[in-house]
């Protein structure tokens, strides 16, 4: 492997993982009231195509994983955005619902081999047990990827059209994201930092100690993936059911994403000093003491969404180097790669499970559900500390 500076090879990372979660994920959230209106499409089937998109996503993860252990993840990302270009290509084409909903499960391949668990993989086939820092790093870049793209996408709409927006999109995604990978992501190479006559081998079995352990942070990883999808799907209107308007809704929601990267910057200002179960920890206990502080309608919600932003903040990085803590170097791709079919399948799933919950047991029900999991996750961190 030519060595690169690892802000450079990070930085590329970054700018990549900012224009694949806004032209993904992010996606919707500007683009299907105007889907909607031009096309005359149900928007529950349009917004529907993204749970449908995270579930492929979760499908293809662990071959995704198995593949960067074994060769490293520049192919990988590289393919992931030709293939997310792809799939825009195919909705700004779209005749009709169907073909719409087909480019959705293109870009849910694209997403599951391009977004955070791909890139942190890639992280660890490149650093080693070294990574850790480069994972956080990465995981502040990407929190910037709302702030970028919601407003690109609401400019280009406004000039382009949401098909225009589409094909514009597929261009930035081949002219700027696709050279960063292929020109400044080193090759494949040996593990660093692990001597591979000694490493433990990428497909090698789990010791019982060690499946329990995997299978308590893939529960914890699911359990997480559910509750931050609930919330974010459905946080404005349960924030109204608190008494807000929907002008102060909104401005409560905004609270959410500063808190994420200012509570990863503390992170990160530690240097990982502390073991990564720690910053899970957390993540897990903040998540839960803010959504505690919303189900018993605490004054301040302010406080509560500022504590629930930085649990899940910190969480994202924790999700990323808790398994290389856990597990090693040698088997972190293929390993992150599995678990992230549960997870991802969770916040497929979980949407839909939340708007049952709210319409047929309300604002009270809903939250509640959202503290049981929340209570329950953080135990399940109190038995991972056992097992680890």
């Amino acid at each position: 492997m030519k060595e690169r500076p690892r802000l450079a090879v990070i930085s590329a990372l970054g700018v990549v993982q900012i224009l694949t979660w806004g032209t993904s994920y992010y996606l919707l959230t500007v683009l299907a009231p105007p889907i909607a209106a031009d096309t005359g499409w149900p928007l529950p089937w349009i917004v529907g195509s993204l749970s449908a998109s995270l579930l492929v996503s979760g499908l293809v993860s662990p071959r995704v994983g198995h593949t960067i252990g074994q060769a490293g993840g520049r192919s990988v990302l590289a393919l992931a955005t030709v293939i997310l270009a792809l799939g825009l290509l195919v909705l700004g084409l779209a005749p009709n619902l169907p073909v719409f909903f087909l480019g959705w499960l293109i870009l849910g391949v694209g997403m599951g081999a391009g977004l955070y668990d791909a890139a942190f993989a890639t992280l660890g086939r490149l650093y080693g047990a070294s990574a850790r820092p480069a994972i956080s790093t990465l995981t502040l870049w990407g929190g910037f990827a709302s702030t970028v793209c919601w407003p690109l996408s609401a400019f280009l709409v406004a000039h382009l059209g949401w098909r225009g927006t589409c094909f514009a999109y597929a261009g930035l995604l081949l002219v700027l994201a696709l050279p960063l990978i292929l020109l400044v992501l080193p090759a494949p190479s040996p593990l660093a930092g692990v001597d591979s006559a000694t490493s433990t081998s990428t497909s090698s079995p789990l010791a019982a100690r060690e499946r329990r352990a995997f299978l308590l942070l893939a529960g914890i990883l699911t359990l997480g993936g559910a509750t931050t999808a609930i919330i974010s799907v459905h946080l404005l209107n349960l924030l109204q059911a608190q008494g807000a308007s929907l002008a102060t809704a909104v401005s409560l929601g905004a609270l959410v994403g500063p808190s994420q990267v200012a509570a990863r910057v503390i992170e990160m200002a530690n240097k990982g000093r502390h073991h990564p179960i720690w910053t899970l920890t957390a993540a897990t206990g903040l998540i839960a003491l803010g959504l505690v502080l919303l189900l018993t309608g605490f004054p301040i919600l302010a406080l509560a969404l500022v504590l629930y932003g930085a649990g899940n903040g910190v969480y994202s990085i924790a999700r990323g180097t808790l398994p290389l803590a856990l597990f090693g170097p040698a088997r972190y791709a293929p390993l992150l790669g599995r678990l992230a079919l549960p997870n991802l399948v969770a916040q497929a799933l979980a949407p839909s499970l939340g708007a049952l919950v709210l319409a047929q047991g309300g604002v009270q029900a809903t939250l509640t559900l959202l503290v049981i999991l929340a209570l329950l996750n953080f135990a399940l961190v109190g038995a991972l500390w056992q097992a680890r």
